[in-house]
């Protein structure tokens, strides 16, 4: 009688003495600490801009670069006479009704631009239902940090155009660079008294005595202006009406354990959270002070200042945008005190 065989015996042992092979990271199951680190990784930086504020930030240097384009390929621009010291083509030649400071939007939209932002953003902010109960002056959590945030761009825009302990940053550095009010030349060939140009440390007092303000480097405050005011705008309204339940938050915040999330996770329970999206009266009359904005924006590129005022007019007005709306995504102590519009 023939004897078993072994043979299947040998050849389980074999094969249980083979090492295995390695698992692909794919094969690895997720635990919550990993799936943690895979959020985290993925998720985008907290000072990067959404998809939409890309193409909202884009729009600005785009429509500086075709408006001055635009002057320096256009015929009628290029051959009109251009006054290097008001940075404006004179009024009598000027190639465009846009090109002269007296047109009226200049002289009731622009000049006054601030004021129109203010009222604008007022009356969203206590109309929307997203912000606290519709048409009321009730002061909900939302609004206030609303108005903390206005505050702060304000605080800039005096800062930069109007005081800054003295003379505003425009001015000192006007000044700094060289410029002088040209009455001062006058002064030393004895036409005024010198003490009484000592007081002309600003455009506005130079232009007040019939001064000409020349010399240095003239930030664009047109250009500050209407970035500024034009990107806060945009930012405060459409983060509340462009936002759905089927929306997916784009911007990420810093938490205090350094863990990066999405925005959504600070999100307030209000009765108007489902309101959010609307297109209310306000903030359709926001929208279009922003888009007159960004016109007169093409306007100024086009007919006044040079490349490098108009470039640093912008940069100022984008850092303050960046200190308002970027920089609390990743400090949450800030956070904390301002919020973040649509949340």
């Amino acid at each position: 009688m023939d004897s078993p065989s072994v043979t299947p015996r040998r050849s389980a042992r074999i094969q249980n003495n083979s090492p295995s092979p390695i698992p692909s990271p794919a094969d690895i199951p997720s635990t919550p600490t990993t799936q943690t680190t895979r959020k985290m990784t993925a998720r985008r930086s907290p000072f990067l801009p959404t998809s939409l504020e890309t193409i909202l930030l884009s729009i600005y240097p785009v429509t500086l670069v075709v408006g001055s384009l635009f002057a320096l390929l256009d015929p009628t621009a290029r051959a009109a006479p251009y006054n290097a010291t008001t940075q404006s083509h004179f009024a009598d030649t000027a190639p465009s009704y846009f090109a002269t400071k007296g047109n009226v939007f200049n002289r009731f939209f622009v000049k006054q631009g601030w004021a129109w932002v203010t009222l604008s953003y007022l009356f969203f902010l206590f109309t929307h239902p997203a912000t606290g109960p519709a048409n009321s002056l009730v002061l909900t959590q939302k609004r206030l940090r609303g108005l903390f945030r206005y505050l702060i761009v304000t605080v800039w825009w005096i800062f930069i155009t109007q005081w800054f302990f003295g003379p505003a940053i425009i001015d000192r550095g006007f000044t700094l660079t060289g410029g002088q009010c040209e009455l001062v030349e006058q002064a030393e060939a004895g036409n005024i008294d010198m003490d009484d140009t000592r007081q002309f440390v600003t455009g506005v007092a130079c232009k007040a005595v019939g001064g000409k303000w020349k010399g240095g480097h003239d930030i664009s405050g047109h250009v500050f202006l209407l970035v500024l005011g034009s990107m806060f705008l945009f930012e405060e309204v459409l983060h509340v009406t462009m936002k759905t339940t089927k929306a997916k938050e784009e911007r990420t915040i810093l938490m205090n354990d350094g863990a990066v999330k999405s925005a959504e996770v600070e999100a307030e329970v209000e009765s108007g959270s489902a309101s959010q999206g609307s297109w209310t009266l306000g903030a359709k009359i926001v929208l279009g002070v922003g888009a007159l904005s960004v016109y007169m924006l093409l306007m100024t590129a086009a007919y006044f200042h040079t490349w490098f005022e108009k470039l640093t007019g912008l940069l100022v007005a984008l850092s303050g945008i960046f200190v308002v709306y970027f920089l609390p995504r990743a400090i949450p102590a800030l956070r904390g005190v301002i919020g973040m519009p649509g949340v």
